[in-house]
């Protein structure tokens, strides 16, 4: 039997799929939801099949309809690549990009790029959103994001990991506690003092209690805070004494005696472009890496031999 599936009833089914609301996937695929609808349960009775469960809430795909679905993902980024082929034949580059960040790294290199990115390539539209990186991944595997920004490594069989760049990690202490500090840093001289970490979910937060070879924060006496800012931590650092860590990009305007490092040996933190391995829009990810590499000191591309530390 011939099955007669169109481009648009697959993009209609994966998009239901990845927002499990009919309503949500139409305005996604700016149709109306009858129209939607139509077409998806026209492609159920050609198929034989229901793809989708409409009892449950939120809608969830059918075992069948879940191997279709992920067929039809398999379809559309091939089809996806034509558009790729053809970008490599035209003198104008062209096409959308949608880039997930996490927040410690969003605010220190998204300013870096972005404008020099929009000079050098007006016809391309860049949307970047915040997100942490299990929300990145599953948002990569689901098809709403093209590329990420993230720490690495992830070791994540699905995941082309491409390095950008290696961040220097610092303990930052607050002014006043400068001439009190040994040098170098142990881990027996921070059980002393009191971190202020960030909330959980960012990876960050598992290369801080790393760094410093601990297990939990030490806060201040009937008060708890964490934090999904790094700027909030260092001022309630100025305020409230004992060290947070930060990043070496986040680092800038900040007085060198403040910023110090753990033990004899440099520690970073490995920044990387991730894409699912069939990913269509190669260019655009080529052009994106090579704006990001320029955008910081070229003394940031290699570890020069220090220590990556693990975020996992």
């Amino acid at each position: 039997m011939m099955l007669n599936i169109s481009i648009t009833q697959m993009e209609y089914i994966v998009a239901v799929d990845t927002h499990r609301h009919f309503v949500t996937a139409a305005e996604h695929c700016f149709v109306t939801q009858p129209t939607l609808s139509m077409q998806i349960k026209k492609l159920e009775d050609q198929l034989g099949v229901t793809i989708f469960d409409r009892t449950k809430q939120p809608i969830i795909p059918t075992d069948a309809g879940a191997k279709i679905i992920a067929q039809s993902r398999t379809v559309l980024n091939e089809v996806e690549r034509i558009n790729d082929i053809l970008q490599d034949y035209r003198e104008t580059v062209s096409g959308e990009l949608k880039v997930g960040i996490i927040p410690t790294i969003a605010p220190y290199l998204i300013p870096r790029f972005i404008g020099n990115f929009y000079k050098a390539f007006p016809n391309v539209k860049l949307t970047i959103k915040e997100m942490l990186t299990d929300n990145i991944l599953k948002s990569l595997k689901n098809d709403t994001l093209d590329v990420a920004i993230l720490v690495t490594p992830l070791d994540e069989a699905e995941v082309e990991e491409i390095p950008l760049f290696y961040e220097e990690l610092f303990l930052y202490f607050n002014e006043q506690h400068i001439n009190q500090i040994d040098t170098p840093i142990t881990p027996e001289y921070l059980k002393g003092e009191r971190i202020w970490l960030l909330s959980e979910g960012h990876c960050f937060r598992n290369q801080m209690l790393n760094i410093c070879k601990i297990s939990k924060n030490n806060s201040l006496p009937g008060f708890e805070f964490e934090s999904g800012s790094l700027e909030t931590l260092r001022k309630i650092v100025d305020t409230e004494g004992g060290f947070t860590v930060l990043p070496e990009l986040g680092t800038e305007g900040i007085k060198a005696e403040q910023l110090k490092v753990m033990g004899e040996q440099k520690q970073y933190r490995e920044i990387s472009m991730i894409y699912t391995r069939n990913f269509a829009k190669k260019k655009l990810i080529k052009l994106l890496e090579e704006e990001l590499k320029k955008s910081v000191p070229e003394s940031m591309l290699s570890a020069n031999g220090g220590n990556i530390v693990e975020w996992k």
